[in-house]
């Protein structure tokens, strides 16, 4: 489930070696721990990652590696020094747990947000806009940070899927990916924010009226197959087979299937009849509706 980090050795006269994997002290390609599990959690998704960012986080004068994941934390692979790395991660912490966004994907920027001299940690996330883990540890310390807040919040329009034109959107919609920076050069940091969305409007022909009528009657059909996909699904993790059955099936002679046998094999057909059903419903979404899969950059002036 874990990637490597590749890094490109930079030469002197400006030009950068092939990518090859980041390695720790002991010679192996660095590859994120796998955290402590929290109960009803899937931990490969801290492992998977989807951010790295190299700065000097304990304040030792050596570059360190945090790095963001599909599941919403931070991993830190502590520096020795010429490019050098401990081999095992370590999770950030807030009072003594997990430290988490609000979402998924975590997008780790280090800065110093608030001026008073240590990095802050901000994030973008799937839920949208950007969040922040204010640093109160001060200037040259081990970071002592708070649990994530919002500095910018999504907009109102998520762009998953509803009827939306481009001149609905007033802010981000979901899947930020932030850079901070001073982009107008008056001294104080600004926010750069690319997102994810997906642009709808009625198919060629009709009008936004019909495309609306007919949106509603597929979301019914929608809506009316995951029901019965459900149904199936709870009936199969309640239903157990005790020692009745079990003799039922064992003592069936007479060379039919049993009959727990042969109801299994209806739901089977009942699921795999749906999931098609549910698939061609899907294609015809097209039918209706035009989609545009795509994102904008979005700059956020600081006052």
């Amino acid at each position: 489930m874990a990637g490597l980090f590749q890094v490109l050795w930079g030469d002197d006269d400006g030009e950068f070696r092939t990518a090859e994997p980041l390695t720790g002290t002991d010679g192996e390609p660095l590859i994120v721990s796998a955290p402590k599990s929290e109960e009803g959690y899937d931990s490969d998704l801290e492992r998977i990652c989807t951010r790295p960012v190299a700065v000097d986080w304990d304040g030792d004068g050596d570059l360190d590696l945090i790095t963001g994941n599909f599941g919403g934390t931070f991993s830190l692979f502590r520096g020795e020094g010429e490019g050098r790395f401990q081999p095992t991660s370590e999770q950030l912490l807030v009072e003594g747990d997990v430290l988490r966004i609000d979402g998924y994907h975590s997008d780790p920027f280090c800065v110093d947000w608030d001026g008073d001299g240590d990095l802050d940690l901000l994030s973008g996330s799937t839920a949208g806009g950007v969040q922040i883990s204010k640093n109160t540890a001060g200037p040259g310390k081990l970071p002592k940070l708070s649990a994530f807040q919002p500095l910018i919040s999504p907009g109102e329009k998520d762009g998953a899927g509803e009827m939306l034109d481009v001149s609905e959107l007033t802010a981000p919609t979901r899947s930020t990916r932030i850079w901070v920076d001073d982009v107008n050069g008056d001294g104080k940091l600004d926010v750069l924010m690319g997102d994810m969305t997906t642009l709808c409007e009625p198919a060629d022909g009709l009008s936004d009226e019909e495309c609306r009528k007919r949106e509603a009657a597929w979301t019914k059909k929608m809506e009316d197959i995951s029901k019965k996909l459900n149904a199936i699904a709870q009936a199969a993790q309640t239903e157990t087979a005790d020692d009745s059955d079990a003799d039922k099936s064992e003592n069936s002679g007479d060379g039919e299937p049993a009959e727990s046998q042969v109801v299994d094999a209806e739901v089977e057909i009942d699921q795999a009849e749906l999931y098609t059903e549910l698939n061609k419903l899907y294609q015809s979404r097209s039918e209706f509706i035009k989609e545009d899969r795509t994102g904008f950059v979005w700059l956020y002036l600081q006052k």
